[in-house]
């Protein structure tokens, strides 16, 4: 299974979402793969603990291999890393990437990763997709490579605002390159269960047919701590109640 965690707006989770449940996946003993296609690295720092140009061989050299003719080319799964964490491995992003985008959009390199990834599917039954908050060249190539996707939503007006046009852009992607794609729900993200308006903006978006998952992430420092040591929660924090909430969205998402 291969899903693209997606939002165009910033600050809503995206990494700490791909990062938690490929960490659960992990953890069952599946072999899973993060591939961070945002130039911030953020998902690529989390895992293996190293900021995202530390490491030899990243998505920059997927891409800008893709661009040239010739031999010394490394294939995709050359190019993962195994992370601290048993069966869990990441293919980095790189600062670069932003500077190779205008020439991946000219050449057409859209189906790409998608290519990829066909082959790498067979390497790790479940690969999750970090992206940049826009829906750029590198966004599209994961929606495209990807079998279903979640949209963070950290509960606030602009956030739905922002939820509308996400949809319809979707939508018009599915309709001109990935007709399998499916959006597997919203995932309500910072949730502050005492506040009234996260409360009201989640029945409003049920009420107009939005997939809203019945799992609600909390807000809670114990991720920021997390990120700081570069530990998924599962192994920093495995009691608390947040990691049970990653831990039932993992379920639901694969009952």
């Amino acid at each position: 299974m291969r899903r693209v965690v997606f939002n165009q707006k910033g600050g809503v989770g995206k990494s700490s979402i791909a990062c938690n449940l490929a960490a659960i996946s992990a953890a069952k003993g599946q072999p899973t793969l993060v591939i961070d296609l945002d130039p911030q690295g953020n998902s690529t720092h989390y895992l293996s603990g190293q900021p995202a140009q530390a490491l030899e061989g990243s998505m920059f050299d997927f891409f800008e291999q893709s661009l040239t003719l010739g031999g010394g080319r490394k294939s995709i799964a050359e190019l993962v890393h195994p992370t601290p964490f048993e069966n869990l491995y990441v293919l980095a992003a790189h600062p670069e990437l932003e500077s190779l985008e205008a020439k991946l959009e000219s050449r057409y390199k859209i189906y790409k990763l998608k290519e990829a990834l066909d082959g790498l599917s067979e390497i790790y039954p479940e690969i999750w997709i970090d992206t940049p908050p826009a829906l750029n060249f590198f966004s599209r190539s994961a929606l495209i490579a990807a079998e279903k996707c979640l949209i963070p939503f950290d509960c606030d007006a602009f956030s739905r605002q922002a939820l509308y046009s996400l949809q319809d852009a979707i939508d018009e992607l599915k309709a001109d390159h990935n007709e399998g794609l499916e959006i597997e729900g919203i995932v309500v993200n910072q949730f502050n269960a005492q506040a009234r308006l996260p409360r009201q903006l989640i029945e409003e978006l049920k009420s107009e047919g939005h997939p809203v998952l019945p799992v609600h992430l909390a807000t809670s420092v114990k991720m920021r701590e997390s990120h700081q040591v570069s530990k998924p929660l599962h192994h920093y924090a495995p009691k608390h109640k947040l990691t049970q909430q990653f831990r039932d969205l993992y379920e639901l998402l694969h009952a």
